[in-house]
C-alpha cells in the first residue's frame, strides 16, 4: 500500500491529518524514552527554558488553547515536574528539579525525531515543509 495513492491525496485537511498521524506515531517512539508524551516534553522545555512563563505565553508558543495548557500545566504539577505560583492576578509557572533533570534527555529525544524525519524526507526539504506548514497554519486560523 506504500505506492498507492488515497482518493483524498489532493485533500489539504486529509494530508495534514495523514502527515500529523505520521509525525505523532515519531514523536511518540522518539519522547518514549523521557516517559512523556510529546505534548508533556514540550510543555517542560518551555518552562524549563524560561521559568517564571504566564500559560498564555505557553499557549502561544504550542499553539495550543488556553484550557488544554492549563491542562497539561496541571498534569505535570500533580506528578512533580512543575509548581505554579500565584502573583497578584497572574500565574507563573516554574520547573523543579525533577524537571530541570529530565531536560538533557528531552532536547536529546527532540533533535532525535528531527533527525529521523530530516534522514527520511532531507533536511531541506523538511525545513521548507515545517516553515510552509507553519505559515499555512497561521494564515487559515485568521
Amino acid at each position: 500500500m506504500e505506492h498507492e495513492h488515497s482518493k483524498y491525496c489532493h485533500c489539504l485537511y486529509y494530508s495534514a491529518n495523514a502527515l500529523a498521524r505520521v509525525l505523532t506515531k515519531m514523536a511518540e517512539e522518539e519522547f518514549a524514552v523521557t516517559g512523556l508524551a510529546p505534548s508533556y516534553a514540550f510543555l517542560l522545555m518551555a518552562v524549563n527554558d524560561e521559568p517564571g512563563i504566564q500559560p498564555k505565553q505557553i499557549s502561544a508558543q504550542m499553539q495550543l488553547t488556553a484550557s488544554t495548557v492549563t491542562r497539561l500545566i496541571e498534569k505535570m504539577e500533580h506528578r512533580g515536574f512543575l509548581e505554579r505560583k500565584f502573583v497578584g492576578k497572574f500565574t507563573k509557572v516554574y520547573p523543579t528539579i525533577k524537571s530541570r533533570k529530565l531536560d538533557k534527555k528531552i532536547h536529546e529525544a527532540w533533535a532525535n525525531l528531527y533527525k529521523r524525519y530530516s534522514d527520511l524526507l532531507g533536511e531541506a526539504k523538511g525545513r521548507t515543509l515545517t516553515g510552509e506548514a507553519y505559515k499555512a497554519s497561521k494564515k487559515l486560523e485568521m
